[in-house]
């Protein structure tokens, strides 16, 4: 079998570098309708889908993995994105379930712990899913929590903390904020080739696709910015070829 992140990387260079975040609103009807025809449209200029609680609440198991079976017909990666953050035996059965939905990966808070995280990434990997875990997010407030100094071993930010974290439990990539190019820039040149970096944030909330590429984002989650447009596949074709560099 072949590991989540080699799946995402390999599709990547040919479909580039644009995840869809599926992220509607109550107003929003017939979700399970609107995410296939989204995939249907917009996969050309995608290489993998992401759901959170939008979708994960309202649907069913039989809808959710009908939108996974979906989006894996057009070579997309999917992945569910819940913050997880418990203790081994309810991360464990989590993550089954997620796997069961046809998930190829979850997003997961790392203030579980090192030894939780380093658990939740083994099991993953025997089953060659991946686990993306949280380093700095996109929201102005986020500057509040994961800037903050602690001290474990050392006097350091929190988010630099999550990111040795994530290289000690070899995760297969963090989320930084879109909205904090320096804070990619500094995780990129640390982090090296050892994990992706996955920003949200683009467009609605403020940041530039162009200037998050260059300081070292991989993956671009995209979600109100392509929902929300006049003409949806303009927009994600236009990302699409910025995330090759064009």
């Amino acid at each position: 079998m072949v590991t989540f992140k080699t799946r995402l990387s390999k599709f990547s260079k040919t479909h580039g570098s644009v995840i869809l975040a599926n992220d509607y609103d109550l107003s929003v009807k017939n979700l399970q309708a609107k995410t296939i025809e989204n995939i249907k449209q917009l996969h050309p200029f995608l290489c993998g889908i992401k759901l959170n609680f939008h979708l994960l609440l309202p649907l069913s198991g039989k809808e959710i993995l009908k939108i996974n079976k979906t989006a894996h017909r057009y070579g997309l990666q999917t992945i569910a994105d819940i913050k997880l953050n418990d203790i081994g035996n309810t991360n464990q059965i989590t993550t089954d379930n997620l796997w069961n939905l046809g998930f190829d990966a979850v997003i997961a808070n790392p203030i579980m712990g090192l030894d939780s995280l380093k658990n939740l990434v083994k099991s993953a990997h025997k089953h060659d899913k991946g686990v993306i875990t949280l380093c700095h997010m996109s929201a102005p407030e986020a500057k509040l929590f994961y800037d903050m100094e602690v001290k474990m071993g050392k006097k350091q930010q929190l988010y630099q903390l999550f990111l040795n974290w994530a290289l000690t439990a070899k995760v297969d990539g963090i989320v930084i904020g879109a909205t904090f190019p320096k804070i990619i820039q500094y995780c990129a040149k640390k982090a090296g080739k050892n994990l992706n970096i996955f920003s949200p944030g683009v467009g609605t909330q403020g940041g530039n696709a162009n200037e998050v590429i260059s300081a070292g984002t991989d993956y671009l989650i995209v979600g109100r910015t392509i929902l929300n447009a006049k003409n949806p596949i303009s927009v994600a074709k236009k990302l699409h070829l910025q995330s090759f560099g064009k």
